[in-house]
């Protein structure tokens, strides 16, 4: 296996550019690109909030961690991996056994003005969407920030995002290789 063979897996909270980001650098890179919260969706066959309203977030996070231990490729692959996903009991561990595990931050503030009027994240259909973000980030970012190198996306052009996820993949590619002797 060659350093550019190992997956890439970016965290982070909502709003923070996961998806777009991995859909760039997977297409520079020659990968797969998938977006965790998009598979889950095309295999059920229905939205997340559907999926919230009628089965609860215990049941999504159960096809969260059914994807990553049996739904995508082992190798050559980016994804973007939905926010609550690396939050859950050994999960972050099992991303790190995987590939090459990038955090995407942003403050309270950038993400509350990225995801405002936002549908279609059903963790933010509650009356006050704002405390909402405030308590799950209050929660989430302690884990967050020890899942991986983070890189900070406000006020950062997409471009310069990009450049630095690909500096960061490729170097924490070469040590992932190492820690397992290959």
């Amino acid at each position: 296996m060659q350093p550019s063979d190992v997956n890439l897996y970016l965290v982070g909270f909502m709003g923070t550019g996961k998806t777009t980001v991995s859909r760039i650098v997977a297409a520079r890179l020659g990968h797969r690109w998938i977006d965790s919260d998009h598979e889950i969706e095309r295999q059920q066959g229905r939205p997340i909030a559907e999926i919230f309203a009628t089965e609860g977030e215990a049941a999504f996070r159960k096809m969260e961690r059914d994807f990553i231990e049996h739904g995508h490729p082992a190798e050559r692959t980016v994804v973007a991996c939905g926010g609550g996903l690396v939050v859950q009991e050994g999960m972050l561990a099992e991303l790190q056994k995987r590939g090459v595990v990038i955090c995407l931050h942003a403050t309270v503030e950038t993400i509350l003005r990225r995801t405002a009027g936002s549908r279609q994240r059903p963790l933010l259909n509650v009356e006050d969407p704002e405390k909402r973000i405030r308590d799950l980030y209050a929660v989430r970012d302690p884990v967050y920030r020890r899942s991986g190198s983070v890189i900070l996306t406000d006020n950062r052009p997409q471009i310069e995002v990009v450049q630095h996820v690909m500096r960061v993949y490729r170097r924490d590619a070469i040590d992932f290789l190492k820690a397992r002797g290959l």
